[in-house]
């Protein structure tokens, strides 16, 4: 079975020959030859040159060998192109202008994705054509409502007070914004799989933040608008919510096939809870892999025999930590090549 194949068939929880693996921020800090290039280019200037951040998308696969490769880019570009201004530093994103009311709503547009966001096309052109059958290429997006936070805080939030403010005080606005967000989050989508996605993975990580109800109200009808459009053209559809537990159900309803899962709930209670009919993907501690190559290893083989076998990939259960070393990494992504896939 072919790498690419072996990643597809677990999403489609077809059996494999060994679980695919891949992880979260795969391409980054951790590694030095990524710091050597962010030595010479800032963080916005790499995402906006093809060439650039094909390379910085294929060194960890080259290092490691995963089965697949995530496109290197940010959650916030769409959000740049709808004409908000993001600046990028070491303290994370911030937003010149946060969007607090109507008006503010109403001066985003929906752009045309070849025309503003080219640059990560091209990146998925050059590296469809560069992978061939060595690895899956994976695209993604940012969620609407994860999206819509960063516009009305201005940035990260601990609380997302303003956020939330807004949801509750004027749901109309709210809904106006995460409306837009969708739209422009789903043509995103759809262009990535015309330029050589061969998946797509939504980041909901601030979904987590909200209660079962809210969630339901905000966040879900927004997904589906995404995830559906995804499964239109014919790929599947990868959901990261960080702090899922609690909210399964409504996971459950959104039409993804893989459900990406956090460290904070076992696989083995997703299986329990919502059986065989979505692909899991995770779900170890990112900490782990702060330990030793032993360590990341027994994490790995846990949620591997916890997840149950056919329609797993194993990843994080969040982004990879810049102090992460080599050799754990290392340990991590050959887990599998010493485990059987149990039937």
């Amino acid at each position: 079975m072919n790498v690419k194949a072996r990643f597809l068939a677990a999403c489609a929880r077809r059996p494999v020959d060994r679980t695919p693996v891949w992880m979260m921020r795969q391409a980054g800090r951790y590694l030095p030859e990524y710091r050597a290039i962010r030595q010479r280019v800032d963080f916005l200037t790499l995402c906006k040159t093809p060439e650039l951040a094909a390379e910085v998308s294929l060194q960890p696969l080259r290092r490691f060998g995963m089965d697949a490769c995530i496109v290197f880019s940010d959650i916030l570009i769409p959000v740049e192109a709808m004409g908000a201004r993001v600046e990028f530093g070491d303290g994370g994103p911030q937003l010149a202008s946060p969007v607090r009311d109507l008006a503010a709503v109403d001066r985003l547009t929906v752009p045309d994705p070849e025309e503003k966001m080219s640059f990560v096309l091209e990146t998925l052109r050059r590296l469809r054509a560069a992978l061939a059958d060595d690895a899956a290429l994976v695209g993604f997006v940012g969620a609407p409502f994860t999206l819509a936070s960063y516009l009305v805080e201005g940035g990260g939030s601990k609380n997302f007070a303003l956020t939330k403010s807004l949801m509750y005080s004027q749901p109309q606005t709210f809904d106006a914004l995460l409306a837009k967000l969708a739209d422009t989050i789903a043509r995103y989508a759809a262009a990535q799989i015309a330029a050589g996605a061969q998946a797509v993975q939504v980041f909901d990580t601030w979904a987590g933040e909200l209660d079962p109800p809210a969630y339901e109200r905000f966040a879900l009808p927004y997904q589906k608008v995404v995830v559906d459009t995804i499964r239109q053209h014919g790929v599947p559809a990868i959901l990261f919510v960080n702090g899922c537990a609690g909210k399964l159900t409504l996971l459950a309803k959104t039409g993804a096939e893989v459900l990406s899962v956090d460290w904070r709930i076992g696989l083995d209670r997703v299986r329990a809870e919502l059986g065989d009919r979505f692909a899991l993907q995770g779900n170890v501690d990112p900490c782990a892999l702060l330990s030793s190559p032993q360590i990341a290893s027994q994490a790995a083989n846990a949620a591997m025999l916890a997840a149950g076998g056919a329609g797993h990939i194993l990843n994080l259960g969040h982004g990879i930590l810049p102090s992460t070393p080599l050799e754990c990494a290392r340990s991590f992504v050959e887990s599998p090549r010493a485990l059987a896939v149990p039937a």
